[in-house]
């Protein structure tokens, strides 16, 4: 078994996003993944309802399904018949055997449809029939980029127990410095998610300043808000790490050039304050700048009521604003 370095998983990370340009004929903007939609699977057996015993079931052939040879058996019981796929663990119950073999592939579909979103993500050409936790750190970094938000989530999971191993971190960074791969908020928020235990892959102020520094950075400069990425950014800086370059990178975000990452600095201070209050008067003045300056009217107006409770010691305060124009 090869053994990795951060530096051969920070490459992963870099032929994934060099990939993703490739095959989109250059740099893109970040498009939208959508929602979180989990799967779960295996569905429920329709054989355990009916009592069908193992030594019903017998050989039924084989089926192709997306270049993939599956194995089929078959239950012929006084309930009807039954059918399953077993490498893919979804069964089905029809009138007839002939009815099996396309209702078992229908079942399947929404497995086929994961696993080969994850082989896209790995650069495979079939689909990917293993289990994430077999990945190694190379191809778990690639997985953040999943179109599926839920097998990046199952990817992002997978690494939280593997961080003392010291493989991630510059990986990690870099994802989150990433302004080229068009998936990229889903793996932004993933790693975004992963720092808010920040010295788990960032142990000592040192390690952990390029993290920040990247972390504002998207901040700073991101024209969208898709997978609430830029949202999670501030609630890392303010809500979880907390330290003194951490809230001052957080600070500075309040004047950011990008609308996104002053909405989610203006909200995030106020956790900033709760955590760490030597900040409050540095981030009352820069609450009273936004809110008489802020080229965003509502943003203006948020930097106003953030100041009023953060003012008179709130431990509530209201959900940051939404642009009439975001989608």
């Amino acid at each position: 078994m090869t053994t990795l370095s951060p530096l051969d998983v920070l490459a992963a990370v870099d032929r994934a996003i060099d990939d993703a340009v490739q095959a989109a004929g250059g740099a893109t903007p970040a498009v939208d993944p959508g929602h979180r939609m989990p799967l779960p699977w295996p569905p429920h057996p329709v054989s355990a309802d009916y009592h069908v015993p193992p030594s019903a079931w017998r050989p039924h052939g084989s089926v192709q399904a997306h270049g993939v040879t599956v194995t089929v058996e078959a239950a012929e019981t006084a309930h009807g018949v039954f059918g399953r796929l077993e490498q893919v663990w979804n069964e089905v119950r029809a009138e007839t055997v002939e009815a099996l073999v396309p209702a078992l592939l229908v079942g399947a579909e929404p497995f086929f449809k994961r696993r080969m979103a994850i082989a896209q993500a790995l650069g495979l050409d079939g689909p990917y029939l293993g289990a994430v936790r077999d990945l190694d750190a190379a191809r778990l970094v690639r997985l953040l980029y999943c179109r599926d938000r839920d097998a990046a989530h199952e990817a992002m999971l997978e690494i939280e127990t593997r961080a003392s191993s010291g493989l991630f971190t510059p990986a990690l960074v870099r994802i989150v410095e990433d302004d080229r791969h068009p998936l990229r908020r889903t793996a932004q928020w993933c790693v975004l998610d992963m720092f808010e235990d920040l010295p788990s892959f960032c142990p000592t102020t040192e390690s952990q300043r390029p993290a920040i520094e990247a972390v504002k950075r998207l901040m700073w400069t991101a024209e969208d808000d898709f997978a609430r990425a830029v949202y999670k950014a501030g609630v890392v800086l303010g809500g979880h790490v907390c330290t003194a370059e951490a809230g001052r990178a957080l600070v500075d975000c309040v004047v950011a050039p990008s609308r996104y990452g002053r909405r989610s600095a203006i909200h995030a201070v106020f956790h900033l304050v709760e955590w760490a209050p030597d900040f409050r008067g540095e981030v009352l003045d820069a609450l009273d700048r936004a809110a008489e300056a802020d080229p965003e009217p509502l943003l203006r107006r948020f930097a106003a009521s953030q100041r009023r409770d953060i003012a008179a010691g709130e431990h509530d305060h209201v959900a940051e604003p939404k642009f009439p124009d975001e989608p």
